[in-house]
């Protein structure tokens, strides 16, 4: 009899076993696959790793920045060094293997395409002609401009504004800003800055606080602080800018030389793609798609 009642106890007792089993199985295999799927995830994150030095125009500043924090955000192994010093340091940057990247706020000389560089046309730009809030002064033409930053007009009244002298700023020799300004209106070396100065920040800041002023910055640092005046006409806008009719615009261009890393590759494939036209936009320049 008692060896009856064990049999059956046994017997009554093995499905729960087999049931317990069952599903310490199923939990295990359930936590094994969330934690391999998350692991998974975190890897695609962190497939791309290393720093990413970019170095050059300033005018490019905010829009390299911006880039930058998307593209990290997107890619934490990342980390993208925007550093400044002018499109002609660019040039010298990644020509000596300092910057992996070359921002330049103007299209490459020939004498530097022959260098071998990659060139990516990555946005838009317009040249804002910038003047003090207070200046009567609304629309110049391309030969007034040229007239006032040569110095042949000194005087605002002779272009309709009051009789105060025209104060002349600009940026430094080798600014892709200033040599996209002067090619475009067609006055090479001539122009007389009364200012030249390093970065477009501080030429937005020396109009803003100079009653008869005149300079030209990037068209997203145009704000309330200056007044940016038409030129033929024409104020500087998105559409303007991209069909043409507004004439002072330019290309941004990022280079770089030889084979490029894998996480500098994906960063410019990834400034190209809608996505990161998308931040060329939100910034204020204009998309090149």
């Amino acid at each position: 009899m008692k060896k009856l009642l064990s049999i059956l106890m046994c017997a009554c007792m093995l499905p729960l076993a087999l049931t317990g089993c069952s599903n310490d199985g199923a939990g295990t295999g359930s936590g094994l696959s969330s934690q391999a799927s998350s692991a998974a995830s975190s890897q695609g994150n962190e497939a791309l790793s290393g720093t990413i030095k970019l170095s050059g125009s300033t005018s490019m500043e905010k829009l390299a920045k911006a880039l930058g924090e998307d593209f990290t955000a997107k890619n934490g192994g990342v980390t993208v060094d925007v550093q400044l010093g002018g499109s002609s340091a660019a040039i010298t940057n990644v020509g000596d293997g300092v910057s992996d990247i070359g921002n330049l706020s103007r299209d490459l000389k020939e004498k530097e395409k022959a260098m071998g560089f990659n060139e990516y046309k990555v946005a838009l730009d317009g040249i804002g002609v910038i003047v003090n809030p207070n200046n009567k002064v609304e629309d110049l033409t391309l030969d007034q401009i040229a007239k006032v930053f040569t110095g042949e007009i000194t005087n605002w009244s002779e272009v309709g504004g009051d009789d105060a002298e025209i104060v002349v700023v600009g940026r430094e020799a080798g600014s892709g800003t200033r040599d996209g300004f002067e090619s475009i209106v067609g006055v090479g070396e001539k122009c007389k800055y009364r200012q030249e100065l390093n970065e477009t920040g501080q030429v937005q800041n020396a109009v803003a606080s100079t009653p008869g002023a005149i300079g030209y910055v990037s068209t997203d640092y145009i704000n309330e602080t200056v007044k940016a005046l038409k030129v033929e006409g024409v104020s500087p806008s998105g559409d303007t800018i991209k069909d043409g009719s507004y004439k002072l615009q330019r290309n941004f261009i990022m280079i770089t030389k030889g084979e490029e890393k894998a996480q500098v590759k994906a960063f410019l494939d990834y400034i190209l793609s809608d996505e990161g036209q998308a931040v060329v936009e939100q910034v204020g320049c204009f998309s090149v798609k």
